[in-house]
């Protein structure tokens, strides 16, 4: 009986064509996160002054891969009629962008917005009730649905939570609510106007998994003494956070940055 020999590249074309190679394990994904409180881009020591430049410089200088923008304008009347705050940040840090409204402010739009130099696949806007008896500023998310260079896909979302407890909470569980059931992987971070030990985050820490326990304070610039902007992660994915920084940024915003690094295994 004849013995035949086939090369093994030629095996390997022959199993890739047919699809018969095993499924290789997806290499661990790196990126880095920030959450920015913005001002509207108006540095409080410069009166009225608008500096989308200031903004985009301390995000160049971070290099995050994801951004989730507070208090952003969007062809306001203090900010620029026609001035989409969200999209000039986007063209100046060389990323993608999705804007969330949550109030009408001088004849346009105010909210917050995400930014990242992958792919957007999908995105959602939420509005964020308030109890009827607790009158205030309406809130609302934005998140955005990525493609990941490995192909997987990842959700990261961006809020600005309430100024009263009980509208917090009922924000929180809106927000569970739309995103709660999501298999994918998820990222959340922004200005929760509130502290780590406050009823609202002991009830975000039971379904996500913050990127620090003992976070550094992010406000005031100026001797900064209090907590309340986080990134954080819903637990069940492959989703791993580390090194947490708060960067001591006290020109452009009212607000320090915060960043911090993931891994998805």
């Amino acid at each position: 009986m004849k013995k035949y020999f086939f090369p093994l590249f030629i095996l390997l074309s022959i199993n890739v064509l047919a699809g018969t190679l095993p499924d290789q394990p997806a290499k661990k994904q790196r990126f880095k996160v920030m959450t920015y409180n913005i001002h509207h881009c108006n540095p409080p020591s410069a009166g009225d002054k608008i500096d989308v430049e200031a903004i985009a410089k301390v995000i160049n200088a971070a290099k995050p891969d994801f951004v989730a923008l507070q208090e952003v304008d969007v062809n306001t009347e203090r900010s620029g009629k026609g001035k989409n705050q969200a999209q000039q940040l986007a063209e100046l840090t060389g990323m993608k962008f999705y804007f969330s409204k949550a109030i009408d402010h001088q004849g346009g739009d105010y909210g917050v917005a995400v930014l990242t130099k992958f792919p957007i696949v999908d995105s959602a806007k939420y509005a964020l009730p308030i109890r009827p008896e607790l009158k205030e500023e309406d809130r609302t998310i934005a998140a955005v649905t990525v493609t990941l260079p490995d192909k997987r896909k990842l959700i990261f979302a961006s809020t600005h939570l309430g100024l009263k407890e009980p509208n917090r909470l009922l924000q929180a569980e809106t927000i569970m609510s739309h995103f709660g059931k999501t298999d994918l992987p998820m990222i959340l971070a922004g200005d929760f106007n509130a502290v780590p030990e406050s009823p609202v985050i002991a009830y975000f820490d039971k379904y996500f998994t913050r990127s620090c326990t003992d976070c550094k304070p992010t406000i005031p610039v100026e001797k900064p003494n209090k907590t309340i902007d986080f990134i954080m992660h819903k637990q069940g994915s492959k989703l791993k956070s580390a090194d947490t920084e708060v960067i001591d940024e006290k020109y452009a915003s009212d607000h320090l940055p915060v960043t911090a690094e993931f891994t998805l295994d």
